[in-house]
């Protein structure tokens, strides 16, 4: 088994999504669909927040990779890969939903802003 993801120059070894922004997350076991570039993969939602969604796929996507994601009855929302972990038979991704721009949901409406600011940036060195 291996993990692959995202991980800030800030040497914390967190994902760039902090958990705590993306809001509660409750078990799920939904069907989902993963449009990635016009090819379409299937799997399973494990867990679902406002900010992403944790699922079983066949086959490992690279982090970083921008997808659609559809998860049971529900139309497809923007999401791009933040973490991978590899399995014998297939993989369990990381996926965070993202506004038309690109960013984060849990960071991109400005009541949640104020709720959930950006992190500030801790000067280096010494």
């Amino acid at each position: 088994m291996s993990r692959k993801g995202e991980t800030p120059p800030d040497g914390s070894g967190l994902p760039p999504t902090r958990r705590q922004t993306g809001g509660s997350r409750r078990e799920a076991s939904d069907r989902i669909r993963v449009d990635v570039s016009g090819r379409e993969i299937e799997g399973w939602a494990l867990n679902v927040s406002r900010g992403g969604v944790r699922v079983i796929l066949d086959e490992a996507l690279q982090p970083g990779t921008q997808v659609r994601v559809a998860i049971g009855d529900q139309p497809p929302r923007d999401g791009r890969v933040v973490w991978v972990q590899e399995e014998p038979d297939g993989a369990i991704v990381g996926f965070e939903f993202i506004d038309p721009d690109g960013n984060p949901v849990h960071q991109s409406s400005p009541q949640l802003r104020a709720i959930h600011p950006p992190p500030v940036k801790k000067p280096t060195g010494g």
